[in-house]
């Protein structure tokens, strides 16, 4: 059935800080005091966090935890939650989830990253719940593992990453 309306417009508005406040920090802490900072709002998170409508709520050495509410700015073309919205959640926390074991100094990339995707997600999903773990630190290399579950408990995706561990250029 088609109409000659066009469907109403949703709008989203994204704001973000200086992402540069944060990152010239990088070089003077401790990958896990760093984050902690983010998370008590003593340095403002990176663009993405908005972009995605993440936050990161906790860390301890070794795992991360993101949580987020996906809807329907999320959605692919079949109205589901796109899964580049569900890799990057999840290379967030098994991002997040190294660097809490780096020294000041230390920075990291994803090399790799393997997602599963295990159930659909949509805007009814309710808040979404992303833990990173690292399972071999390093100081070249680092190996991770991330897994979201869904308001409900369930499974819905998850992913073992490769980061490339590096000195960051003062």
């Amino acid at each position: 059935m088609q109409s000659d309306e066009a469907p109403p417009v949703r709008r989203r508005t994204i704001e973000w800080q200086d992402p540069m406040i944060g990152a010239a920090r990088v070089a003077e802490m401790a990958g896990i005091d760093y984050l902690q900072a983010m998370i008590d709002g003593a340095l403002p998170p990176p663009p993405i966090i908005s972009l995605m409508d993440m936050t990161l709520s906790s860390v301890s050495r070794g795992t991360a935890t993101f949580i987020c509410e996906p809807n329907e700015s999320h959605y692919n073309p079949i109205g589901a939650v796109h899964g580049g919205f569900m890799c990057t959640v999840l290379d967030s926390a098994a991002g997040c989830a190294v660097q809490t074991t780096l020294p000041a100094g230390v920075g990291y990339t994803s090399l790799e990253i393997k997602v599963n995707y295990l159930r659909a997600v949509s805007a009814t999903s309710g808040q979404l719940t992303a833990v990173g773990t690292v399972i071999k630190p390093g100081s070249r290399v680092a190996f991770a593992e991330a897994v979201i579950t869904d308001a409900d408990g369930r499974v819905v995706a998850t992913a073992s990453s490769t980061l490339l561990v590096f000195p960051i250029p003062a």
